[in-house]
């Protein structure tokens, strides 16, 4: 848990985030009134295509220019304008405590700038702690004026224990298509596969942003040491050389090819980040070079 008295996001974060919006790769079909672009054919004011009168349609959309030119009734279809609705997701095992800066800690702003962009591109917003096997949940909140509840749902957030991803997200129920943004280490049991599919049958455009702290991506150890899990508790007795400190080099390049492969192929994105850099830089080059967002 984070100190209330310590406001994570300063103001003048906030108002150059005030310049972006997030840039959501998806048409929505659900939902109602807000920024968004949907497949449904509605009654907004964008024109989008004609189709052939039907009975039980409504009068006033029928296109009599079209009926004097082809002696037949014509309707006219407009593109509706629908909100987003965006689940953001933050695995709170205790592993995402570790680094300087800590994991969480990035995982929180980076959550919160999204929130932020998402609340002020008039979306809904639905924050997601994830712990052991189950998901806490904040409301789903609107409007500018809701990002202090979602920057106390966040600053209240504790770390601890094992998160099972899989689990944990597979418990969570959707209504219908939307955005789904994970900020996890992917330390995981079973890892993440499960729970990308989970939300790619739900229909929602999945993004994961794999936070590491910059001792895990570039380890500074040497001599006999005892390493501990933080979360198992486990032990153990190891001698760091060159030759050791290459293999996991190449081990974790594995583990992060892996999981950006498995993205590539199932239509996710994927994005890595280290704990230690500045969370303006983040956002506003990084997500907006991978499409995330965009002014």
């Amino acid at each position: 848990m984070f100190d209330l008295g310590e406001r994570i996001f300063d103001s003048d974060f906030l108002k150059k985030l005030d310049t972006i919006v997030i840039n959501v790769r998806i048409m929505m079909n659900t939902g109602s009134g807000g920024n968004r672009k949907s497949r449904s054919k509605g009654s907004s004011v964008e024109f989008s295509d004609f189709r052939e009168y039907s009975l039980g349609d409504d009068f006033r959309r029928i296109d009599w220019n079209a009926y004097g030119r082809f002696d037949r009734l014509f309707v006219k279809l407009f593109m509706e304008e629908r909100e987003a609705m965006v689940n953001i997701f933050v695995d709170s095992s205790r592993s995402m405590n570790f680094g300087e800066p800590k994991k969480s800690l990035s995982a929180l702003k980076l959550s919160g700038a999204l929130a932020y962009l998402a609340l002020n591109n008039l979306d809904r917003v639905c924050l997601n702690s994830l712990a052991g096997t189950l998901v806490k949940q904040s409301s789903v909140l609107s409007g500018r004026g809701m990002f202090r509840q979602c920057a106390d749902f966040l600053e209240n957030m504790q770390f601890d224990g094992v998160t099972d991803l899989n689990s944990c997200i597979k418990k969570k129920e959707f209504k219908g298509s939307g955005v789904s943004i994970v900020f996890s280490d992917f330390f995981t049991p079973g890892g993440i596969e499960d729970a990308v599919k989970y939300l790619l049958y739900k229909k929602q455009d999945v993004i994961l942003v794999h936070v590491l702290a910059p001792e895990e991506l570039n380890p500074e150890l040497e001599g006999q040491m005892r390493l501990l899990d933080s979360e198992t508790g486990e032990a153990r007795d190891i001698s760091v050389t060159p030759a050791m400190l290459s293999q996991y080099d190449k081990e974790l390049s594995l583990f992060m090819n892996n999981i950006r492969e498995f993205c590539s192929r199932m239509g996710a994105a994927y994005i890595q980040v280290s704990s230690e850099e500045p969370i303006e830089k983040i956002v506003l080059e990084e997500f907006t070079r991978a499409g995330i967002i965009g002014k």
